[in-house]
């Protein structure tokens, strides 16, 4: 995937502007990158500037153009590699990421120039999609520099090959849940509750699969920052459609944030419970197609009221252990399980072999 932006001056504004740039210790050496690269732009030198987002690039590909010279290079500890290339009439900014993003930027005496070097640059640099056994799904989070989002390929594997996984008790609910159309959709929050390691993660993931044809999933990293901040909040859930999903619902993707909603929530952290069912069913929500899930460890009687009250769940479901004869038939074998039944994630660790140390077992719950 790839976002190109192209900005100009018209006749009617400036052709230059002072510059002034301010460093202190706040500032990193890829904050100084960035503010050479804008300078030729800000002054009018170079008064052209295309700037494009790419997805999945390949380890291999330079983003380098064949001519130019290298100015400044910095990289930091989250994995960030800047770069700044002079060339006859034009700056190149390349910022690459350690998830295989980057962001490429190019000023220009000219549109043709700019348009060029942009091109030669980003030439079949970006790995196709994976095909049918993965789904694009998008990660927001907040970094030093605004909120970000990138998109991602997910495994997702379809409900008929993981419909097994979960109790008969509930794979009635869950089918029904998958089966989901626009139309059938009244309540805009999706609860997902019960112990670690039972598959709500793994739910979730295809979930984005079964509904990929109308809704796209982005999965919010950091929904206590998300609800604490009314401009983040109202970027990633009001902001501009791009164009490739602006005729999809979406889907807004919240892991274990049990302190958001727990009965004592509006006491613990503030606005943040009236954000999140302000954007269910509130005036935040209104014209907007966009549906919240919801994973948590809490049992649903430690839940506010406010967050399972009728009306306000598309689906509220308990996702739980296996039981003792589901979980035998399961993995084939009654050893190692519990007559109380077991999770996912102790009979995936039972029949890898991991079932010893309870953290290899918890970790392989984070997955599920």
């Amino acid at each position: 995937m790839s976002v190109l932006k192209e900005v100009h001056f018209t006749p009617e504004q400036p052709a230059e502007l002072p510059v002034n740039i301010v460093v202190d210790d706040s500032d990193t050496a890829i904050d100084v990158i960035d503010a050479l690269a804008l300078s030729p732009f800000a002054t009018g030198a170079q008064p052209w500037s295309r700037t494009m987002s790419l997805e999945r690039v390949r380890p291999d590909a330079t983003l380098m153009p064949s001519a130019g010279t290298l100015a400044r290079a910095a990289t930091e500890e989250d994995g960030r590699d800047s770069r700044l290339v002079c060339g006859e009439g034009w700056t190149l900014r390349v910022v690459r990421y350690r998830n295989r993003a980057a962001l490429v930027s190019v000023s220009a005496v000219s549109e043709e120039l700019a348009r060029s070097v942009l091109e030669e640059v980003t030439k079949d640099v970006v790995e196709p999609a994976p095909e049918d056994d993965h789904v694009e799904m998008g990660f927001w989070w907040q970094s030093p520099h605004g909120s970000r989002r990138s998109d991602k390929p997910i495994t997702a594997v379809p409900w008929a090959d993981v419909s097994g996984n979960y109790a008969k008790a509930v794979r009635n609910q869950l089918s029904r849940l998958m089966s989901v159309k626009p139309a059938d959709v009244h309540g805009r929050l999706i609860l997902l509750h019960g112990p670690p390691g039972t598959g709500k993660t793994t739910l979730l993931r295809t979930l984005a699969h079964e509904w990929r044809s109308w809704c796209q999933v982005d999965c919010v990293l950091d929904p206590e920052l998300l609800f604490g901040s009314p401009g983040y909040l109202m970027e990633v859930a009001v902001g501009s459609d791009c164009e490739e999903h602006g005729k999809k619902w979406r889907l807004l993707v919240l892991e274990d944030c049990d302190e958001l909603i727990r009965s004592e929530a509006k006491e613990t952290v503030g606005q943040g419970l009236s954000r999140l069912l302000n954007l269910t069913d509130g005036l935040l929500g209104q014209g907007r197609d966009v549906l919240v899930a919801i994973t948590t460890n809490e049992d649903l009687t430690r839940l506010h009221p406010a967050v399972v009250r009728p009306g306000r769940c598309l689906s509220q479901i308990e996702v739980g252990a296996l039981p003792y004869e589901e979980a035998v038939a399961w993995l084939g074998d009654s050893q190692g399980i519990s007559p109380s039944g077991a999770t996912l994630a102790e009979l995936f660790a039972l029949r890898d072999g991991v079932a010893g140390p309870p953290e290899a077992q918890e970790t392989l719950g984070l997955y599920l």
